[in-house]
């Protein structure tokens, strides 16, 4: 009787760790595709003899097209395979930097960052509902916190990887090689079995759900925080991670090797920080508290690095916590969103509130750009810490939103 029971649950295990990690994979992929540019920027400008401006062109493309689609991605994720979904984004997302390789054409790179960017509208949507339809709470936060963590690996492993193609195939044949990887997490996703939902709704719930769940679904309170709350977190970890380096050098006169060395540790302690989020997930239901606490650190290390003029080691350790405690929150982050979610919209809900990374990223540069433009640079970390705060009281109202329904 015992392996009886055992070995169906066996079973069942393996049949989700299967296909957690090929959407893990994927989502190593969405964010690999997000770096691309970064490191081959330089490269790519001199080829076409554009001004830094004009190739930024690209990047905003991928931004205003995944904003404005992700929502639209995330009804379609609900009425369709999410699974299928995933392996459409990989195979537009690597066809488009393919062409972008290929074609010695400028307009025709801006033009595929733009289709780029509608195949990045699939990650967030699909990937979460996925998970949160195969996952049993008790385990969501730690899957989470994997699938937050693979992205930050990708992100980690383009600018080495893409450079060493650079070196030997140059930035076109690098891109060859970016897209390779997508065809590659496509068919590993193509051929993973996709179990059933772990509770599978009667055809009136789902009927209900359709004419409930739809565009008014968005507008509810506690959705909106959680847009605003993604805002927020995106604007002090983008800053932190994107202007970190030229805020300590234009502030303090900070040697680029320290600050580098200092982005690097928070960077690394982000990802340690989302695994440990993750097992705390599993040993507390207070998501709230769990977040607050992180961002609280997190703005009290903005503050007194805007304040002080930090040592090396001094600095390097007070990153390595802003990072950690930062990472910490983002496992909390998607349980709190999961916990305000309908059955059967996770797709469109995720996708809404998850068009806030996108929102930031067209926002953030003209904001720290000014800012650093101008001469307040002590101020860039003061809007972060504001930024944070800010965040814990979409929290607060969040929670409170969902103890009272």
């Amino acid at each position: 009787m015992t392996q009886a029971i055992e070995l169906p649950l066996s079973t069942e295990r393996a049949s989700e760790r299967r296909l957690v990690g090929g959407v893990c994979f994927g989502h190593l992929v969405s964010h690999y595709y997000i770096t691309l540019l970064a490191p081959l920027f330089l490269f790519v400008r001199e080829d076409y003899g554009v001004t830094y401006t004009e190739l930024g062109l690209a990047l905003t493309a991928f931004n205003v097209v995944s904003t404005v689609l992700q929502t639209p991605t995330g009804f379609l994720v609900d009425r369709v395979s999410a699974r299928m979904v995933i392996i459409c984004g990989l195979l537009l997302g690597a066809g488009a930097f393919a062409v972008a390789g290929l074609v010695n054409s400028f307009w025709v790179f801006v033009a595929m960052f733009a289709v780029a960017g509608i195949a990045n509208t699939v990650y967030h949507p699909a990937d979460y509902a996925i998970l949160s339809q195969h996952v049993p709470p008790a385990r969501a936060g730690r899957v989470f916190s994997f699938h937050t963590f693979s992205g930050m690996l990708g992100n980690a492993i383009a600018p080495p990887t893409l450079l060493f193609m650079q070196s030997y195939v140059g930035w076109r044949g690098a891109f060859l090689g970016a897209a390779a990887l997508g065809l590659v997490a496509a068919a590993v996703l193509l051929f993973t079995p996709e179990p059933p939902p772990l509770a599978a709704k009667t055809r009136k719930q789902e009927t209900t759900n359709a004419a409930l769940d739809g565009w008014r679904l968005l507008t509810a309170p506690a959705i909106l925080i959680n847009l605003v709350f993604f805002i927020l977190l995106s604007f002090c970890g983008g800053g932190l991670n994107n202007y970190l380096v030229a805020a300590l050098g234009a502030l303090y006169g900070t040697p680029a090797t320290v600050a580098n060395t200092a982005l690097t540790a928070l960077l690394i302690m982000s990802a340690a920080g989302v695994l440990a989020g993750g097992i705390l997930t599993g040993m507390t239901s207070r998501h709230g508290l769990v977040a607050s606490g992180g961002l609280v650190v997190t703005a009290i290390v903005c503050v007194l690095v805007g304040l002080i003029d930090f040592n090396a080691l001094a600095l390097v350790v007070l990153m390595s916590a802003a990072g950690f405690f930062s990472g910490l929150t983002m496992p909390s982050r998607d349980m709190i969103v999961r916990a305000v979610t309908p059955p059967g919209a996770y797709g469109r809900v995720f996708g809404f509130v998850s068009s806030g990374f996108n929102i930031a990223g067209i926002v953030t540069p003209i904001i720290f750009g000014q800012l650093l433009d101008h001469g307040y640079v002590r101020e860039i970390f003061f809007f972060m810490a504001i930024c944070a705060l800010l965040a814990i009281s979409t929290v607060a109202f969040s929670t409170t939103r969902k103890q009272e329904a």
